[in-house]
């Protein structure tokens, strides 16, 4: 009978940081995926993925405070201080890096590479970018939390969490604030029209049925970076991944 290999020194219970959870740890992966989920979601959005990633690459979600085993937590309520937090936690490893962020996670995923090459240390070699578009609301429009009717419906028209899982109060008292506090920080989040390009590869991706963004505006994120660009749009609405979450890896981690 063959000897069983040693256990990983690390394991999926006791990340390194709370910011980052690892299904499959892997340290002797030469690269790692790091995943930022989409308002209101969590790190278990993204936990298959490492099913449809090779040996070499170790996948990485992001966990914002407040939900899973982070529940106990405070949530952050700036998009500054989610990526200064994410990208503290990012720069504890050096490998190279592919940086893959959803709708609201696209966002918080630019910013944390842009405090990552500030850094010029940065290992990131590709951003990975889904389901949002570059440019959000004007700037002189006034934004304030939803009320939960609103929040309800809007996660209806964007196919997320069934209404009808949250007519359950205990439920609803643990979604809503997530979500109110989310919707309201991408609401509020403004890129900085002046920012200086970035060197990654950005690699945008999008549902053909999504009714928050367009494959047009998608292609907007090529004048982020100074790098190589592709667009890749697959049948779906908003939460395409769903579907298509082996296609995704390998797009993620393969040559441009």
């Amino acid at each position: 009978m063959p000897s069983m290999p040693p256990k990983s020194a690390h394991s999926p219970q006791t990340p390194k940081t709370p910011w980052l959870v690892v299904p499959r740890p892997n340290p002797s992966a030469a690269r790692r995926l790091v995943c930022f989920p989409h308002a209101g979601g969590s790190a278990s959005f993204f936990r298959t993925w490492a099913q449809h990633l090779d040996p070499t690459v170790e996948l990485q979600v992001v966990q914002y405070p407040g939900r899973e085993n982070r529940i106990a937590e405070p949530l952050l309520g700036t998009m500054d201080e989610v990526a200064s937090a994410a990208a503290r936690a990012l720069r504890a490893d050096g490998r190279e890096t592919i940086l893959f962020g959803h709708s609201m996670g696209a966002a918080v995923a630019y910013e944390v590479l842009r405090i990552l090459e500030a850094d010029r240390a940065s290992a990131v070699t590709r951003l990975c970018v889904s389901g949002r578009r570059l440019t959000g609301p004007s700037a002189d429009r006034v934004i304030t939390p939803l009320t939960d009717d609103e929040l309800i419906a809007s996660m209806g028209a964007l196919g997320g969490t069934q209404s009808a899982i949250l007519e359950d109060p205990d439920i609803r008292a643990m979604v809503l604030p997530i979500l109110r506090n989310d919707y309201f920080l991408i609401d509020s989040y403004r890129p900085d029209p002046a920012a200086a390009p970035v060197t990654a590869e950005v690699v945008a991706l999008t549902g053909d049925a999504d009714p928050r963004v367009t494959e047009a505006q998608m292609k907007e994120w090529a004048r982020i970076t100074t790098g190589p660009f592709a667009c890749h749009t697959f049948p779906g609405g908003h939460f395409y991944l769903a579907e298509h979450s082996a296609a995704l890896a390998r797009i993620a981690t393969a040559d441009i």
